[in-house]
């Protein structure tokens, strides 16, 4: 008798874990990209990463649901522009999105979780 092959392995089924250092790379990389790029970054670090690793995943989540929110104050703050105040909420989430983002991304590369404050949980 001979023994029959095994099955093709799928190269997308099993994720490998990312080493801690590479996750807390990524995880820096998508509070800092934040800054940059709005929700982008988290939201592709998020689709990308969320499975190889629970602590990259934590940070991605985290980001892209600060970014969504950021994205909802920017929105309200430009229809506020009709009313002139809009540019008060535009500078303040523009502000904080610096900040807390820098904060996020010194966290992350401490290898420490971060929860951005006023952030609404979105993704979890």
């Amino acid at each position: 008798m001979t023994a029959s092959p095994p099955p093709p392995t799928n190269p997308y089924q099993n994720t490998p874990q990312l080493s801690p250092a590479d996750e807390k790379l990524w995880a820096t990389l998508v509070h800092v990209g934040g800054i940059f790029f709005n929700f982008l970054p988290a939201l592709i670090g998020f689709l990308i990463l969320k499975d190889r690793g629970p602590f990259v995943r934590q940070h991605t989540a985290t980001a892209l649901n600060f970014q969504i929110t950021l994205a909802i104050a920017f929105l309200v703050g430009g229809i506020l522009t009709i009313i002139l105040v809009g540019f008060l909420v535009i500078l303040a989430a523009s502000v904080a999105n610096i900040v807390f983002s820098i904060l996020a991304a010194l966290a992350a590369n401490r290898g420490e979780a971060y929860e951005y404050p006023l952030a609404i949980k979105f993704v979890k």
